[in-house]
Order: structure tokens, then sequence, then C-alpha cells
């Protein structure tokens, strides 16, 4: 069956830790029609950096035009790979590392509907490849609330220098 969204353009990036299930995660993706683009690593590499990857994704968002495309960017915690994406103008990542399943589906739901969020960082080291198909495709089907308060407080954070 087809994503609700299909050929939504999907940015795809991982370290070493990251790795096995960007490539599991990147499958899954396929098969529901999304477009992927995968910015590395391309290979496991196990004393890689992930600021390199995480950058190549960020930039893609940061330079997105139409708004439309996401990213999904995996480490071992998902935080520093967070952290590099943030530092990109308009790039608004948020982490994800599992946790029981009520507070996880919030914290994946407010991302998008309060922050408008188009970058999600996964913690693999605390995540299997199930909750993560399941995560992932909940964050791209959860659309923006568009609520004036949270346009207000988005265009806050993009001011900031």
């Amino acid at each position: 069956m087809p994503a609700s969204n299909p050929r939504k353009k999907i940015i795809l990036a991982a370290d070493h830790a990251g790795f096995a299930l960007k490539e599991a995660v990147k499958k899954f993706l396929q098969e529901k029609d999304y477009e992927i683009e995968d910015v590395g690593a391309r290979e496991y590499k196990e004393d890689d950096d992930y600021p390199e990857y995480m950058a190549k994704a960020a930039v893609k968002i940061a330079y997105d035009q139409t708004g439309k495309t996401k990213a999904v960017i995996f480490g071992k915690s998902g935080q520093g790979e967070a952290m590099v994406a943030n530092r990109f103008p308009g790039v608004r990542a948020a982490v994800w590392y599992g946790g029981p399943e009520e507070s996880s589906g919030k914290i994946l739901r407010l991302s998008r509907e309060h922050n408008d969020a188009n970058m999600l960082a996964v913690g693999a080291d605390f995540v299997n490849e199930n909750q993560t198909e399941e995560a992932v495709e909940s964050w791209l089907n959860t659309a923006f609330s568009g609520e004036e308060r949270h346009f207000r407080r988005i265009e806050e954070m993009d001011s900031l220098e």
C-alpha cells in the first residue's frame, strides 16, 4: 500500500552506529513509494564521523525551496546528529529514541504539529527496526498544525543569531 503522501522526498544519513537501521528504513520507505536520497554513509565504516553525513543532509533541508522535503538521520543516540543539523538555518531537527509508546508517539507528533520539524534524528542504539519504521512513517505523515502561535515561534527561532 503506498504512503499517504507518495513521492515525498526523504533525505537519509547515518554514520556507522546508525548504518544498519538506515538501510532497513530506506528499504521500508522505498516500498512505501517515497523518493529517497541517501547522502551517506554508503557502506559501514567503524571509525567514520557523523558530522560529515549530517551536514550533507542538513544542507539539503536548508536549501529546499518547497519546504516539503524531510530528512531522517541516524546515529548512536541521535543527539550529536541533531546538534550538527540544527546549526544550519531553517533546519529543525527533533531527536527520537523510542521510550514508552504513549510518550514516544507524542514526542514525534508534537515535533511536527508544533515545531514543523523537518529532520528526525534517530537514536539507533535505543530502538529496533519495527519501532523505527512505524515511528518514521508516523512522523512523516503528521502535518504541521499551522496555528499562528507556532508560526510565530518558528519565526522567532529562525531570527535568533
